[in-house]
């Protein structure tokens, strides 16, 4: 048992050095919030022409009492648990599907990271266009105090917490057949709702997600075919390079072997009889 536990326990940590480095990658490169207000500002005047407004859908969801405290208690209790609780079920009961997954969700976290940094982005909540920082107002809060240095409120774009639960969602269906995996996907779009209601992003940041996702799964996807082609290349050769000396196995042409077979089978053949059939014919029988 002890040494079944230690793959698991190693993959779960480097999941957990994986999960510090998101943390601490998005600080790294805190642009300040000029640039990222600036985004902001050109990305709701983007998405007016052709996305209904968060402001609106965040005031109509606001009007239910709890709403809010709800929401957020979903954005910070299911992120990081939720993703972790599918990587140790796999590992558990589909442990095929756990490397692609796991590798998916690091190639997903890096391009998010980059875009980042690239693309500093306020929130909607801090863009100063009306919507309502829950999170300040009700809690709880994944951002307790804005110069606490441990996180980065205007990195936005994408949104990994929409990027994490899609690949829940996507992960739960290809590996599980019963009928409470459609319960499980479900946790994306409630994802994709309550970042809008706590105003923690814009639509475009889910959207930038799931495309980035469906990136990582595409590499992911070539990357193992490309393995599974070296293996019989590597096979093939392996047997192209077998050493000379073991050519001797087989008798060669014209040595007087053949000959020495056939005699040994015409003998055989006398005691049997005329009618036996010929070893061919027995190996296809």
């Amino acid at each position: 048992m002890r040494y079944g536990l230690r793959p698991l326990a190693t993959e779960m940590g480097l999941l957990a050095v994986l999960f510090a480095f998101y943390k601490w990658g998005r600080t790294l490169f805190d642009h300040g919030p000029a640039e990222a207000m600036a985004n902001a500002a050109r990305l709701w005047e983007f998405q007016a022409a052709w996305l209904p407004s968060e402001v609106e859908l965040q005031q109509w969801a606001l009007g239910w009492e709890h709403t809010a405290f709800l929401a957020n208690v979903y954005y910070v209790g299911m992120h990081f648990p939720g993703t972790a609780l599918l990587l140790v079920w796999l590992y558990v009961r589909h442990r095929s599907s756990y490397t692609r997954v796991r590798n998916e969700l690091v190639v997903l976290t890096g391009a998010g990271l980059v875009v980042h940094v690239l693309f500093p982005l306020a929130p909607p909540r801090l863009a100063g266009i009306g919507a309502v920082d829950t999170m300040m107002t009700v809690g709880p809060s994944a951002y307790p105090a804005a110069t606490d240095g441990i996180a980065n409120q205007y990195a936005a774009m994408p949104s990994l917490h929409v990027g994490w639960a899609l690949l829940v969602a996507v992960a739960v269906v290809r590996a599980s057949r019963s009928r409470w995996r459609w319960v499980v996907a479900m946790h994306a779009p409630v994802t994709v709702l309550v970042v809008v209601v706590t105003a923690n992003h814009y639509w475009t940041d889910g959207l930038v997600a799931g495309v980035l996702l469906a990136g990582a799964m595409a590499a992911v996807t070539a990357a193992e075919r490309v393995r599974r082609g070296e293996a019989p290349r590597a096979a093939r050769a392996a047997g192209a390079a077998r050493p000379a000396g073991t050519a001797g196995l087989v008798p060669a042409a014209g040595d007087g072997c053949a000959d020495r077979l056939r005699g040994a089978a015409a003998g055989r053949g006398d005691r049997l009889g005329a009618e036996a059939p010929a070893r061919d014919d027995l190996v296809t029988v």
